[in-house]
């Protein structure tokens, strides 16, 4: 069955969203792996031809129609641009790994407010817990084709958190919230972070940061400490109140939703 790969009626309204990492081009095609032919087959009950979006950060987002789907995979016939590639919010977030659930949820949520990067980071009251990178990156596909975002967020390899510190790239701002109140208001803190430029927000375990990853901190100069408030947060919650604050006073919530 064939489908035309012409430009069509770009007011049609497209639900489903698709992550496609491979390169994307009007009049051309695209392939699905087995769990996204299985979604629009059983889940969604869409057949060939109906509409789709399929997007990435490198080229964008495009209307597309089912071509194929089969039990290993499917295709889709790529038709028009819906969206340019846009630039967007160059931040970190770094955190302390959490119990499964609590990180899944956390993984999803930052993934909506912007997140760039989601680094593990092993500190000093870190309880271990196997972080099934391949699970969280399921999640943040997921969570960016649900909140219309181009990109998806990388997932990092836990590492000490000396090591990311000391590897530290030029030019990027960390702000960490410090739950001791030795921080300025995470408010004044971000308002002072240089427009645009590339930042991170780092939060520490259950049970917070030791004195002496504190001290550590302090001895660097890339980074703010800052305080989020006079109540104990638990980590995903403080995770996702520094995310929300960064975002309204640095990042991308003073722009608008394109429609």
């Amino acid at each position: 069955m064939h489908f035309s790969s012409e430009r069509a009626d770009l007011t049609e309204n497209v639900a489903t969203r698709l992550y496609i990492p491979a390169a994307l081009a009007e009049g051309g095609s695209a392939a699905i792996d087995a769990a996204q032919t299985h979604r629009l087959r059983h889940v969604l009950r869409l057949g060939p031809g109906a509409a789709v979006a399929a997007f990435n950060a490198g080229d964008g987002e495009f209307r597309c129609r089912v071509a194929a789907l089969g039990r290993g995979g499917g295709g889709l016939i790529v038709e028009a641009r819906l969206r340019a590639p846009a630039r967007e919010a160059d931040f970190w977030l770094l955190f302390a790994p959490i119990k499964r659930l609590r990180l899944d949820w956390l993984i999803e949520k930052g993934t909506e407010l912007g997140v760039g990067a989601f680094v593990p980071v092993m500190t000093e009251r870190t309880q271990p817990e196997r972080l099934n990178r391949d699970r969280l990156a399921a999640h943040a596909v997921a969570a960016a084709e649900q909140s219309e975002r181009l990109s998806v967020p990388e997932i990092r390899r836990a590492e000490r958190l000396s090591a990311v510190l000391a590897a530290w790239p030029a030019g990027r701002r960390l702000v960490v919230c410090d739950e001791t109140g030795g921080g300025a208001p995470i408010a004044e803190a971000l308002a002072a972070l240089p427009s645009g430029a590339p930042s991170a927000l780092c939060v520490g375990p259950e049970g917070g940061f030791t004195a002496s990853e504190l001290d550590a901190f302090a001895d660097l100069p890339f980074v703010t400490r800052a305080g989020l408030g006079p109540r104990v947060l638990r980590a995903e919650t403080a995770a996702l109140a520094a995310l929300a604050a960064f975002q309204a006073i640095a990042g991308d919530w003073r722009k608008t939703r394109p429609r």
